[in-house]
């Protein structure tokens, strides 16, 4: 069975939640292309330097400068992102039929879907978070995510199956779709959190901050990050999620990453005392996998980020901290006390799904 496995380019969370979904197809002994563009190619040549990669239009991402603007800015941005839909299931068709695809699996892009092959779609979001003022509208929302759904075989949640999960309302919405909870997702399924790090990295640092998601905010959480922890005493890191970017520099007390590895990237999670980034799905299911101590700082006006924090915070999962707070000060004071832990996840689920999926398609 030949898959062409195709991963939304809205940051990098996308990519790295199809890492262990592309393992699993593989270890079931699927053939995997992935559909990638250029801000995900050597994101994927790192992961994967042995599979083929073929391009996708990109979704050319970027948020307004200010969280209030949000929901205007979505509405401005439809136009151009249906264009950009009818363009991938162009593209799409023609991969199916040139590469002899079997299945295309989709994450969250609307158009990457056949109409001669099965294909998924995989959204933690069968119901898309509106700000609270416009709540009443999500019906609409539903309606028209389940309309883009439609046009797929069947829908692949990454959450567990029971109320609340790690979405809450987001992904326990019924749908009239074969849909299967395939359990939270993480690149680090396979890797035992109970192993140690190694010893040379021990304690190496006090605060690990990484920074993702689309302009301006991730340069803007980068800055205020750097800030804060150039006042706080100790050796701390920040990951600036830019994979494209290979040279590590040194900022006073502050080691800046552009980007590390999978086994890098776990060390020095494992590493750090302290964990603080944006709450970003992929992100609390990374977390969740190596147990972080983290602290999370929705972007303002992404309501998603939003209700996942409120999520988190209710079930006591993690810290929760608004942008306009951030400080060292801040900082300082929200660990201490008690630590949270986001609830472990396992690959199980996932496995089954797959496993699944490939006896009733072959």
């Amino acid at each position: 069975m030949k898959i062409l496995v195709a991963p939304l380019d809205w940051g990098l969370g996308h990519a790295t939640r199809c890492v262990p979904v592309i393992e699993a197809f593989l270890e079931a002994k699927a053939e995997v292309i992935i559909g990638s563009c250029a801000n995900l190619k050597s994101f994927f040549a790192e992961a994967f330097p042995q599979l083929e990669q073929v391009e996708l239009p990109s979704y050319g991402i970027e948020y307004p400068t200010h969280g209030y603007q949000m929901p205007a800015w979505l509405l401005s941005q439809l136009p151009r992102l249906q264009k950009i839909v009818k363009e991938e299931h162009k593209i799409v068709e023609s991969i199916v039929e040139s590469k002899k695809i079997d299945v295309v699996f989709s994450d969250n892009r609307f158009g990457a879907y056949s109409t001669k092959v099965p294909s998924v779609y995989m959204t933690h979001q069968l119901r898309i978070a509106f700000p609270f003022a416009s709540r009443f509208l999500e019906g609409f929302g539903v309606r028209f995510h389940t309309e883009k759904m439609s046009k797929f075989s069947e829908i692949w949640v990454p959450d567990l199956p029971d109320f609340p999960g790690f979405a809450g309302r987001l992904s326990h919405e019924k749908i009239n779709k074969p849909c299967r909870y395939i359990g939270p997702l993480s690149r680090f399924l396979d890797i035992s959190k109970t192993e140690k790090p190694k010893a040379n990295i021990e304690n190496q640092f006090c605060f690990l901050g990484m920074v993702s998601g689309v302009e301006p905010m991730r340069t803007h959480l980068e800055n205020l990050l750097l800030e804060a922890f150039q006042k706080i005493p100790g050796k701390h890191a920040l990951l600036l999620g830019k994979p494209e970017i290979k040279e590590i520099v040194e900022k006073g007390n502050v080691v800046l990453y552009p980007h590390l590895s999978k086994e890098k990237f776990r060390e020095l999670v494992l590493s750090a005392k302290y964990f603080v980034s944006r709450p970003g799905y992929s992100t609390i299911m990374d977390q969740a996998v190596l147990g972080a101590n983290c602290l999370f700082v929705p972007t303002p006006g992404q309501t998603e980020q939003i209700y996942l924090s409120k999520i988190i915070s209710k079930f006591r999962y993690a810290r929760v901290m608004k942008e306009s707070k951030l400080s060292a000060e801040s900082l300082e004071q929200a660990f201490a006390g008690s630590v949270y832990r986001l609830p472990f996840a396992d690959s199980s689920l996932l496995k089954k799904a797959v496993f699944e999926f490939m006896e009733q398609y072959k």
